[in-house]
């Protein structure tokens, strides 16, 4: 049964001011936590052990997988004292990541529906180092790319690393698949980038075995939960996921969904209040006679998403 990781240590500084009342993974899309939705895909292939990186906000991610996570799935922590970056997270879960091969890992702050399965076979029939799933989006220059060849080898890595041959590009999802022998090449450090700091350097080296798979956008969805207004955005607007119905799951928890809004179990609005694109949290009050648009209630205060995306 393979293991996977889910990177939830980021300190969030692109969200703020809602990363400062709680980790990214721990926002709720639609009522339901960021994280729980990439416990549900990974319970949904078979994976029954996951650990979780902790470091801003480790409280709010440990209270949204208690409240949250799949039955049957076994999650354990991995708190750090300073963040270790991405690829020193893995590292300080190295152990429990080989006890399986290969194992997969995560970023935290994203929805995400791809074939894991057919992506954790692919790798092995290859006898991929890692292979990191890629898909085609129209924000390429947005997000930026990476290039693999013809045969799907890892050619370029956004701007860090460019070995020429270069046959087509996706944009990262954030779902990577490590062999053994990959998490064994781990750089003997603390703190570092998994990409940047670790693969760059081997393929550099010439190492092969590091692949990426391009999905087409009908075999990936893939929405990035990082800013306040891509935050806004899902929770109005969520992809379509295949093992997960939000409006389902929402009314089980007495959360209403209208016309633009997203209004959590035992929200209070007061009289006379006008709301437009606006999502507010479980449990807050919204004060008689508000007029507000392009934000969230959290907390007891309002905050602005941007404007209108």
């Amino acid at each position: 049964m393979t293991r996977a990781m889910i990177l939830a240590a980021g300190l969030g500084t692109r969200m703020r001011r809602l990363s400062d009342l709680c980790a990214k993974p721990a926002l709720p899309v639609r009522g339901t936590p960021v994280i729980a939705f990439l416990l549900e895909l990974l319970k949904s292939h078979g994976v029954s052990e996951v650990v979780v990186n902790l470091h801003h906000r480790p409280e709010s991610i440990r209270e949204a997988v208690h409240a949250f996570k799949p039955s049957g799935l076994e999650v354990t922590f991995s708190e750090e004292t300073v963040p270790l970056g991405t690829g020193g997270g893995i590292r300080r879960a190295r152990d429990f990541l080989m006890g399986s091969d290969p194992s997969l890992v995560l970023t935290g702050d994203m929805l995400l529906d791809i074939d894991l399965s057919g992506l954790v076979s692919r790798h092995q029939k290859r006898g991929d180092l890692a292979t990191l799933a890629l898909c085609e989006d129209s924000r390429v220059d947005r997000f930026g790319s990476i290039g693999i060849s013809e045969g799907g080898a890892v050619r370029r890595i956004a701007n860090s690393l460019d070995l020429g041959q270069e046959h087509a590009s996706g944009v990262f999802t954030g779902a990577r698949v490590f062999s053994r022998a990959a998490l064994e090449s781990l750089p003997e450090r603390d703190c570092f980038e998994d990409l940047r700091d670790w693969l760059v350097p081997l393929l550099e080296e010439g190492t092969g075995g590091v692949t990426g798979e391009l999905l087409a956008q009908d075999r990936c969805t893939w929405e990035p939960v990082g800013t306040p207004e891509e935050y806004l955005r899902v929770n109005l607007h969520p992809p379509a996921l295949s093992f997960f119905d939000y409006d389902a799951r929402a009314r089980e928890r007495g959360v209403m969904l209208d016309d633009e809004l997203v209004i959590g179990a035992r929200a209070k609005i007061g009289d006379d209040v006008q709301l437009t694109r606006c999502v507010v949290w479980d449990g807050e009050e919204v004060p008689t006679g508000t007029v507000a648009n392009d934000g969230v209630f959290a907390q007891g205060q309002f905050i602005s998403c941007g404007e209108h995306s």
